[in-house]
């Protein structure tokens, strides 16, 4: 559960990340004054309230779904900030010459973003975003708290049933999260290599 919540919510943050860093440098202002009020609202939030306003807040106007999906919800809002705002940064690095060359040949905004802007900025912001969705596997341990069985929530059962062995217990729940953690550093780290390589 905590492989398959981390897997969907970086998928989708990493999505909803592209579309908030496009709207952020954007020409049309309402949607530059829309993505930045987004990111800078939710991205200063703690995540705990961000699952509170989305598992309590949202059922309050109609919309009832799995507390599996809530959590996705509200991983996929959170770190889909820290995707943008990374990738805010890699935009910035790119040459403003390559970007006007783009422009005087005829291509739109979206095919700047698309075949200049984006291509670049996601190669160059490998390890930032490497530590992004890392700590997103250990932000999914919140989605315990609201009902949702992953890693945490069944260490939990463990220790009530088992409690003579509770450090027994935590120690393997936290060498498993450190294991995966280790795994996809190195994997992220090969990724790394991969985009120097078509650098």
């Amino acid at each position: 559960m905590t492989l398959e919540l981390w897997f969907l919510s970086a998928v989708a943050s990493l999505v909803v990340g592209i579309v908030a860093v496009a709207m952020r440098v954007s020409p049309i202002a309402p949607l530059r004054w829309a993505a930045s009020a987004y990111v800078h609202l939710v991205r200063n939030t703690p995540l705990t309230i961000v699952f509170f306003i989305t598992v309590f807040g949202l059922p309050q106007v109609g919309i009832k779904i799995s507390f599996f999906a809530f959590a996705l919800l509200a991983l996929t809002l959170y770190t889909a900030t820290f995707v943008a705002e990374t990738l805010r940064a890699g935009i910035q690095a790119i040459p403003i010459g390559q970007i006007e060359a783009a422009r005087s040949i005829g291509l739109t905004f979206i095919q700047v973003l698309a075949y200049v802007v984006l291509p670049q900025a996601l190669r160059s912001v490998v390890p930032p975003l490497a530590s992004t969705f890392i700590a997103l596997l250990k932000n999914t341990s919140i989605a315990s708290a609201f009902g949702v069985a992953e890693a945490i929530g069944v260490m939990t059962n463990l220790v009530n049933v088992h409690s003579t062995i509770v450090l027994l217990i935590m120690g393997a729940t936290a060498a498993i999260y450190v294991g995966l953690a280790l795994l996809f550093g190195r994997a992220f780290s090969w990724l790394e290599r991969k985009a120097l390589i078509v650098r």
